[in-house]
């Protein structure tokens, strides 16, 4: 059993939206906001049924921790995310001031550190690798079976 102030345990809670995202025919990325150890957003892919390409787990989180803190800054914040964001939702995250991101799975084809490693604000602390192996299982089954 995991700590509930661990990483993991986070992870796992944003692993938990990936497979919401799954089920639903989402590309499955989970992200979930952390603040004073408390989970005060999640979210998941929401592309397809919004018919929006900006509809992606990070946006949707970060917006939703914003509404619920009454504030455009999450300074005091960690997003934990199953896949590395995009340029797109790095460049939002930024804005935000994020404190620390927390990554899954790499991204080796459309990730920022890839793209645009310098996306970032530069005081966002970084951490990559949390549950690394299943956060990549679960975008690779889901296109493995895309496939078939």
């Amino acid at each position: 059993m995991f700590s509930v102030f661990s990483h993991e345990y986070y992870m796992k809670e944003a692993l938990k939206e990936a497979e919401k995202a799954a089920s639903l025919d989402e590309i499955p990325v989970g992200a979930v906001v952390v603040c004073n150890q408390q989970i005060i957003a999640r979210a998941h892919n929401w592309t397809e049924h919004l018919i929006d390409v900006t509809a992606h787990a990070e946006i949707l989180a970060i917006s939703a921790a914003s509404k619920y803190l009454g504030n455009k800054y999450l300074q005091q914040c960690r997003l934990y995310v199953t896949l590395e964001p995009c340029v797109m939702c790095t460049g939002a995250l930024a804005w935000t001031q994020l404190g620390e991101l927390i990554i899954g799975a790499s991204d080796s084809k459309r990730g920022y550190r890839r793209l645009a490693p310098q996306a970032l604000h530069p005081k966002t602390k970084v951490s990559t690798g949390i549950l690394a192996e299943e956060c990549a299982t679960i975008i690779t089954n889901f296109f493995r079976k895309k496939r078939l």
